[in-house]
């Protein structure tokens, strides 16, 4: 019973496991298949204050000889919201990718955004990083004399 339950986990961790690999190697069985130019790969927000406008944009061109179609956009946690073009992006035609980060979340911060599509490198990871600062703490107020008698 024990020697089932083993083999069971066994294989569903190596099932899982071979799941959970990523794809970024150039596909090269297509030498027209569209590629991403990105203006930059990773968005730096710089310091910026709390509730700050959280959002930017990643300008990219397709490159390749076929329209590129994006199927998906996942940011790497749920402060990260991209917005990604839905309609074939013709070759030589520039697009934008927008990004909202959730500016409430004080600290530093680094998240990604995998994009699925039909390019050469099908997953392609931009990122986003930066630091949001705290709400400055207002300055302790001093009773004067006159209230200290009341």
């Amino acid at each position: 019973m024990k020697k089932t339950f083993l083999s069971i986990g066994l294989m569903l961790c190596v099932a899982i496991g071979a799941n959970a690999q990523e794809t970024t190697t150039p596909n090269p069985l297509n030498a027209n298949a569209p590629k991403f130019k990105f203006e930059t790969e990773v968005m730096d927000y710089g310091t910026i204050a709390h509730n700050a406008d959280g959002n930017r944009e990643f300008k990219f061109t397709n490159v390749g000889k076929e329209p590129l179609i994006i199927s998906n956009a996942v940011g790497s946690c749920g402060c990260t919201t991209p917005n990604w073009p839905k309609e074939p992006i013709k070759p030589g035609e520039t697009a934008v990718i927008k990004v909202k980060y959730a500016t409430d979340r004080v600290g530093a911060f680094e998240k990604t955004i995998t994009l699925t599509s039909n390019a050469d490198t099908p997953s392609k990871v931009i990122k986003i990083k930066g630091v949001v600062n705290p709400d400055p703490t207002p300055a302790p107020t001093v009773a004067t004399p006159v209230e200290m008698k009341k």
